[in-house]
């Protein structure tokens, strides 16, 4: 190999060089000596740009008795306060030291070399409706909202400038002396103190006190401001310390035994993409709040590993992100597109895992009801969802669960067998416990299938679940067409309740109406209906003789008496299609109906759209189909029906006319939504002709 070498330097070139060098360095020194002799008034010129810039955007008087050049690059406040106009003092710190590095400086960026600060407060206080940190809060001007919009924002570019404005905040130094961060409200004060850190090259390990030793927190770990590496671990010298603020305030009681966070990784492809990277860890979390559950909910250890993705419109988790809870393990997807119109994905594909597993991942006491469950067997669980938010109609939505091993071999809290046999079924209102009911034959308004008239069986299918016998406790069609309406009302308007479904929330599950509460169904429903421990006929039969029919009126022979003085064997098509209509809402049955004891004309759209499935689907043969689907001849008995009305010839509200007018809107938009499935279902039977 050729040996590389320099070439020589005469006299004049070495001549050349030195006169360079001695300029560059003159340049710098006379530089360097101009910064220091103009270093004061400059120091002053940046001190009231940042008054004048807090008072003008938040309303903050930033105040202090003195500041001064403490070295080269340090400054020093003494006495230094910030106070919002018309509230209290937010922050006091008596002496803070904060130094520049110098040679980021030269080529423009301004890193903190070190943070010396002793003997500060900062105390958050809020006093019925006004709190001293409102400003963190405060909205943007109709000027300042129209140059956002006007000015498309760069998702990336935006999380890079975030990250290095934190990062270069950061010391590798810092030394911190009696500082105590509080809040205080009405019914609240809680203080956190600090009364000695430092955090050495990057290495910190510092005790954090809860309400003058009350409980112990240890903060360990590292910072490196250069490569943007920052990990912390968070441990509690004891069991059971809860989290300062959340329980007294929000009633969330909040413990752990260790968590822990590591940012390991940012890369930056180009400034339309940006990766971080990074794990985390909690052992022993335990919450608490009544909103979740009636007991404490404890997760013993979960973890994650894995990154995102930033791009100029979007953030997505990264390929190969993982979650392990116990021995359970799972990838989840996630996307959101911000710009040009926002939209959502999200899947799960957890291929073949064992199943108890999942059941062992669980946190006790957040599914009572399924603790306990042994099942054997494995499952493969795959789910796809997309949404753009301007468009819910074109939203996607496909699961499905391979469990054909799956095998129940203990029941938890609920118990599916015991279905099978007689059994007491208590309702509720609401929390309150209103009557307990036999299902079973020692109940003389207990009725086996074959004793409630076809018809009734047939409108009730049509009308709650079309396909109960055909799926696995969900449909999928509804399901999809619920999200669609949710997104659209901007809130939990409808939901998509099989008839499974509804069976597990009145048997087996308490009255929250929380996301953890729907969860749970969703499990009881796949272990019951994949177990097949109970037949559907039998679900369905137990399903007539336990659902709400009016006030104080359970099972279907109890209604059938009730609005009609006969049994659940001697329906006809009219009283059955309207006894259907008032399941979603049974307790305004009643009004339905006029003074004569006929049905009010708005209930007729229910008949004729569900009269004209029974009869497409071929239901109705070897049936009396009068007209209208017997919409005339409903008649409610005589004690049950209101007076009539002075002035009025025709009817009668017993609702106010504007909750009449919320119903009629409900039922307008429960049919609307149930619109896709009458033609899906009419569809597979023209089909199945065909």
């Amino acid at each position: 190999m050729q040996k590389f070498t320099f070439p020589k330097i005469n006299k004049k070139q070495k001549k050349i060089i030195f006169i360079v060098l001695g300029a560059v360095l003159l340049l710098f020194g006379g530089l360097t000596a101009y910064a220091l002799s103009k270093r004061e008034a400059i120091l002053d010129s940046v001190v009231k740009k940042a008054q004048t810039k807090l008072k003008s955007d938040y309303g903050l008087e930033f105040a202090m008795e003195d500041y001064r050049f403490a070295g080269l690059a340090t400054v020093a406040f003494h006495h230094l306060t910030l106070k919002p106009d018309s509230a209290e003092q937010l922050a006091y710190i008596e002496d803070l030291k904060v130094s520049v590095r110098l040679w980021p400086l030269i080529f423009g960026e301004v890193k903190i070399g070190l943070i010396d600060m002793a003997d500060a407060k900062v105390t958050f206080v809020k006093t019925d409706s006004v709190s001293n940190y409102d400003f963190l809060f405060k909205k943007k001007s109709a000027q300042d909202s129209a140059k956002t919009e006007v000015t498309e924002r760069n998702l990336a570019e935006t999380a890079d400038k975030l990250i290095k404005q934190v990062f270069f905040k950061i010391p590798k130094d810092m030394k911190l002396k009696n500082i105590e961060v509080s809040y205080q409200d009405s019914s609240t004060t809680q203080k956190v103190t600090l009364p000695e850190g430092e955090v050495d090259n990057g290495k910190y390990d510092i005790l954090v006190f809860l309400n003058d030793n009350e409980a112990k927190w240890n903060f360990k770990g590292h910072v490196n401001p250069d490569k943007q590496e920052l990990s912390v671990v968070v441990s509690s010298e004891d069991k059971g310390v809860e989290l300062p603020v959340l329980g007294r305030k929000y009633g969330l009681h909040v413990s752990f035994d260790e968590v822990s966070f590591d940012l390991d990784g940012i890369n930056r492809v180009n400034k339309n993409n940006l990766t971080l990277s990074g794990n985390w860890e909690v052992t022993n979390l335990v919450v608490n709040h009544w909103r979740l559950s009636d007991k404490d909910i404890i997760l013993p250890n979960a973890s994650g590993a894995g990154g995102l993705i930033i791009s100029n419109n979007a953030v997505e988790i990264q390929e190969g992100t993982k979650v392990t809870v116990k021995d359970f393990e799972f990838k989840p997807f996630v996307k959101y597109i911000h710009s040009p119109k926002k939209s959502l994905a999200l899947a799960v594909h957890t291929g073949k895992f064992e199943t108890q597993k999942f059941f062992d991942a669980i946190p006790s006491g957040l599914f009572e009801s399924i603790e306990g469950v042994q099942v054997a067997g494995d499952t493969q669980f795959d789910l796809d969802f997309e949404v753009a938010f301007d468009n819910p109609d074109s939203l996607k939505f496909t699961a499905s669960v391979d469990d054909k091993n799956l095998k129940v071999t203990k029941w938890g809290n609920a118990n599916i067998s015991a279905l099978n046999q007689p059994f007491v079924y208590k309702a509720y209102e609401d929390t309150l416990l209103v009557r307990e009911i036999i299902v079973g034959p020692q109940n003389p308004n207990f009725r086996t299938l074959n004793q409630v008239a076809p018809i009734l069986k047939k409108t009730v299918l049509n009308t709650e679940d079309p396909f109960f016998y055909e799926h696995n406790g969900f449909e999928e069609e509804a399901f999809k067409l619920s999200l669609i309406t949710n997104i659209k009302e901007k809130k939990f308007k409808r939901g998509a309740s099989t008839i499974s479904m509804q069976l597990v929330k009145n048997l087996f599950l308490n009255r929250n109406k929380t996301i953890m509460r729907k969860l749970e169904e969703i499990l009881i429903v796949w272990l019951m209906e994949s177990s097949h421990e109970v037949s559907k006929d039998r679900l369905f039969e137990i399903y007539l003789n336990v659902i709400e029919w009016g006030k104080n009126v359970y099972g279907i022979n109890e209604a059938s008496n009730y609005y009609f003085g006969k049994t659940a064997s001697d329906l006809n098509l009219g009283e059955s299609l309207y006894l259907s209509s008032i399941i979603p809402r049974p307790k305004t049955g009643l009004s339905s109906f006029d003074y004569t004891g006929h049905l009010k004309p708005w209930v007729q759209r229910h008949f004729n759209t569900y009269g004209y499935i029974l009869n497409k689907r071929g239901q109705l043969a070897g049936e009396a189909v009068p007209e209208a689907y017997g919409f005339y001849g409903v008649q409610l008995q005589e004690n049950l029906r209101p007076p009539r009305p002075k002035g009025i010839v025709d009817s009668t509200d017993m609702l106010q006319e504007w909750e009449l007018e919320d119903m009629i809107k409900e039922i307008d938009q429960e049919e609307n939504r149930k619109k896709s499935l009458i033609e899906r279902l009419l569809g597979t039977k023209n089909k199945s002709e065909e």
